[in-house]
């Protein structure tokens, strides 16, 4: 597919193109062993790198598998696999991707889902991350598809529930497109990171990203309950702790999205109602549902047990962390920790303002505000540069900010101007 024409004809920006379907027409789903393989032989006739996706239904069911995984590729076209049909013959699409680059639009989003496929690049672009990198403000891949190529994507189906099955050709439509023209929308990038003097800073970031670890699960994850902060009680507290836990416990085995279970505007409302029966946790909004009165004598149950814990097994009125407290309160606890964040602040916005970068790929917050808080003994650049390398920091950062870094590091509160 030709990129549209960009160039202005008397001041005049032409229209972008709205894509309402692959110029190749809708592919099939392939479902079958033997269609797979027929389609892993062309794509292994293919040249370069692959364009990949998945659809996903994080707001229908609790796994957060891919129900849909889309390809494209120069000389085979795009395909569309259907991986909980063909879950037990996914080899050949694995000898075939494996050993490839992959081009995505934030990776870090789709590759959990494919790797629990056995499918892993080689190499990859991101280019979500590479938008970021170049300097644009809006990065998602409407814009940049739209920016760069000329094209408009049509929208309304990211949300969709991809378990379904079939699935509607406007649906299939729409996960096509994702993939349509993620080869030139990579191809502009990299040479716009070229002209910046940014490539190797994002073969660096995309490397980080194609190897990062599987984040560690969150500590009290019910912590995150919308609408927590109403709850003001320890015993409170507990109470929420046991609805979420039964709550997560029943969407697992019925794999459904935690919030079509049970939403956490109904367990804060229960909790901070206090029914004394079943018959009024029926009376509440959502439990009074013709479903839900059938599992309200145990999500009755389970407030119960939390109104009759012990003492010293209710949960804290916060949670316990090893990193710093929140910066708001620096200056009252370490006026010079505030001090010194100030300053790393300051530094990092003037390094990353200078290269148009967001200052958060420049260096990651959470990071600035640890070492902040506690800084290393060594405060020179090359012992802040241990530290940055030691917490996972490409090398072009470390480059950046390492020496502006050490000098934030030596700032004190009783500092004179």
């Amino acid at each position: 597919m030709e990129t549209a024409d960009h160039g202005t004809d008397a001041g005049h920006t032409p229209a972008p193109i709205l894509l309402r379907e692959p110029a190749e027409g809708t592919p099939p789903v392939l479902t079958g062993r033997a269609e797979l393989e027929q389609a892993c032989e062309r794509l292994a006739e293919g040249s370069g790198a692959v364009a990949v996706d998945t659809e996903r239904a994080s707001g229908y069911r609790y796994w957060p598998k891919a129900y849909l995984v889309q390809l494209r590729r120069d000389g085979a076209g795009t395909l569309l696999i259907d991986p909980i049909a063909l879950a037990d013959h996914l080899d050949p699409l694995r000898g075939v991707l494996n050993d490839t680059e992959w081009v995505l639009h934030a990776a870090s989003q789709d590759l959990p889902c494919l790797a629990e496929l056995g499918l892993a690049p080689k190499s990859l672009f991101d280019t979500e991350l590479a938008g970021r990198l170049a300097g644009y403000e809006r990065v998602a891949l409407g814009t940049l598809v739209e920016l760069l190529l000329g094209y408009q994507l049509e929208k309304g189906h990211s949300a969709a529930d991809w378990s379904r099955r079939p699935l509607p050709v406007d649906w299939l439509n729409y996960a096509a497109l994702d993939v349509e023209l993620l080869i030139p929308l990579r191809e502009k990038l990299e040479a716009e990171l070229a002209a910046q003097g940014k490539l190797e800073w994002a073969r660096q970031e995309f490397e980080a990203v194609r190897l990062a670890p599987q984040p560690a699960p969150r500590a009290e994850p019910w912590r995150r309950t919308s609408g927590i902060h109403k709850v003001r009680s320890a015993r409170g507290l507990a109470a929420v702790r046991a609805l979420w836990e039964a709550r997560d416990e029943q969407a697992r085995k019925r794999d459904r999205a935690p919030s079509r279970v049970l939403p956490d505007s109904a367990i804060i409302n229960a909790v901070l109602s206090e029914p004394r029966s079943v018959a009024e946790l029926q009376a509440l909004p959502v439990f009074s549902g013709r479903v839900q009165r059938r599992y309200t004598a145990n999500w009755f149950r389970h407030l119960q047990q939390a109104r009759e814990l012990p003492r010293e097994e209710l949960p804290s009125a916060s949670q316990t962390t090893d990193g710093p407290p929140p910066a708001n309160r620096w200056a009252d606890k370490d006026p010079d920790a505030a001090a010194r964040l100030a300053a790393a602040r300051a530094a990092l916005i003037a390094i990353a303002e200078h290269h148009q970068l967001p200052v958060e790929n420049l260096l990651l917050p959470d990071l600035v505000r640890r070492t902040c808080w506690r800084p290393p003994e060594d405060r020179s650049a090359t012992g802040v540069a241990e530290v940055l390398r030691a917490a996972g920091a490409r090398p072009w950062q470390i480059e950046l900010t390492a020496s502006a870094f050490a000098e934030a590091l030596q700032a004190t509160a009783n500092a004179k101007d």
